[in-house]
């Protein structure tokens, strides 16, 4: 594993740059990685401590940002949302897997819940860049989908959507 202050400095390069040239769920992601890596050591327990057992603290904020990486993917007009939800659910499943076998090795599990956020936050820099390409390109760059309840057309006659 990298030493904390290669993750801080990657941490704090991501983050900005998504908050900078980032579009909506760009900055969105930003700000909720900002929450869920500031919230962390916080709940995390001392070093010597860490990873020998599932933290509860660092549990509810991996599942507080699950939810917020869905919902920002599920809105979002964007691929790589989708690539960092299914990075958050490994984690998330890396939390399960050492609560159901607690003698899980102590780096293996390391290496799963933080090893991840690496290529996070690396997706956060590239979603920004890619948003800031489709906007020198094409002048505009929409952010969220258009899909939504009010798309959907009824009929007059039964109010049943139509498809």
């Amino acid at each position: 594993m990298f030493p904390p202050y290669v993750f801080w400095a990657v941490f704090a390069a991501c983050c900005t740059y998504g908050l900078w040239r980032g579009g909506a769920p760009e900055r969105m992601m930003a700000f909720a990685f900002l929450v869920a890596g500031l919230a962390t050591p916080l709940v995390n327990l001392p070093p010597a401590g860490r990873f020998y057992s599932v933290s509860i603290g660092v549990l509810a904020i991996d599942l507080a940002l699950l939810g917020s990486v869905i919902a920002i993917a599920l809105r979002a007009d964007r691929f790589w949302p989708i690539l960092v939800a299914g990075m958050q659910i490994v984690i998330i499943l890396a939390h399960l897997v050492k609560f159901a076998n607690p003698d899980l090795i102590r780096r293996a599990y390391a290496i799963m819940i933080a090893g991840w956020s690496y290529p996070q936050l690396l997706l956060l820099a590239l979603g920004s860049w890619r948003h800031r390409m489709r906007i020198r390109a094409h002048g505009t760059d929409i952010s969220w989908s258009n899909f939504s309840k009010s798309s959907i057309r009824r009929t007059p006659m039964s109010g049943r959507p139509v498809l």
